[in-house]
């Protein structure tokens, strides 16, 4: 192995997953493994460490750098996680740089999750075209990042472009950060499959209890499109209106930053082009201002790896503060 490679670790609440990869994105060695998140944080790194060496032993070479997208908020400078919500103990002021980097005898470099996705996009996907951006991660919650002249706005606490908390409907349902009407609460995967189960349990989705074999544990947002394809009215309905919601905020974002191009990635852009149309249609008819038909919206162009090629790119940029980055 002649190319300076660099690892990439996207820390998740069920699994890690790990590569090491040119700066190209040419991944040249990928290992996934448990979190096990109970056992706590020192665990954790332990088998982040542990994941990073095997890696190193399959390609024969050792990283020049780390990159990790953890699922929370980071203090960018120190690498110290200050809160993962979801993770147990929350990783209150955990300083995983400073316990893993002489570990695996490299710079670390942490970010966001979805901020690391969105540098994946940016550098490895749809976005090598685009100079403004916003991506939108659309999955078990609803997370963001935006990018403005090629250039990832972080914010001083590396929390903005947090997308999913823009209020939608004024006293809407209760979110998870303690708002209401956030489009986390309205459009998040649990929060489709929520209404697919009440049309399921009511009588109102023959089509979906087919497909799911009459079991609610297993409506999911893309057994509700395959629905709705297959001839279920009401599913489709509570589908456009849902993905309209996203379409909104989209708008929102349009007329803040009028991107080159807006980016929906997660579990949920999988159920394709009723979500892509519905959104560009909101689009269309939410912004007045000036014209959107050169705000391309796509699904990601590298789907769940997007977290991954993202932590390349952390690493091979020399992190948050690199020459590529603005905070």
């Amino acid at each position: 192995m002649t190319d300076r490679v660099y690892a990439a670790v996207d820390l998740g609440g069920t699994k890690i997953a790990g590569a090491l990869a040119t700066a190209e994105g040419q991944v040249v060695a990928e290992e996934r493994a448990l979190t096990l998140s109970h056992e706590g944080p020192g665990a954790v790194i332990k088998r982040i460490w542990d994941l990073v060496q095997a890696l190193a032993a399959r390609a024969g070479t050792r990283p020049a750098a780390l990159g990790m997208g953890v699922p929370g908020l980071v203090d960018l400078r120190a690498g110290v996680t200050r809160f993962l919500p979801n993770l147990p103990t929350q990783w209150r002021d955990v300083p995983v740089r400073d316990l893993l980097a002489p570990r695996v005898g490299c710079p670390v470099y942490l970010l966001n999750d979805v901020r690391t996705a969105t540098l994946g996009e940016l550098t490895y996907g749809h976005g090598r075209t685009a100079n403004t951006m916003a991506f939108f991660a659309l999955g078990t919650g609803i997370g963001g990042g935006i990018v403005v002249e090629r250039r990832l706005r972080l914010g001083p606490l590396g929390a903005a472009g947090e997308l999913g908390h823009q209020t939608i409907v004024p006293d809407g349902p209760l979110c998870g950060c303690g708002n209401r009407g956030c489009l986390e609460a309205l459009a998040s995967g649990p929060a489709i499959a929520a209404e697919g189960v009440r049309l399921l349990l009511s009588g109102q989705a023959p089509r979906l209890h087919d497909l799911v074999e009459g079991d609610p544990g297993r409506v999911t947002p893309r057994e509700m499109a395959r629905a709705a394809e297959a001839g279920d009215s009401a599913v489709h309905e509570a589908l456009v209106r849902v993905f309209g919601y996203v379409g909104i905020a989209v708008a929102n974002i349009a007329v803040i930053l009028h991107p080159d191009l807006v980016v929906l990635g997660g579990g949920v852009a999988e159920v394709g082009a009723l979500l892509t149309d519905t959104v560009r249609q909101t689009l269309r008819e939410r912004v007045g201002m000036f014209p959107v038909d050169g705000i391309r919206v796509e699904r990601s162009a590298l789907g769940d790896r997007a977290g991954l090629l993202g932590a390349v790119a952390l690493a091979a940029q020399g992190g948050p503060f690199g020459r590529e980055y603005e905070g």
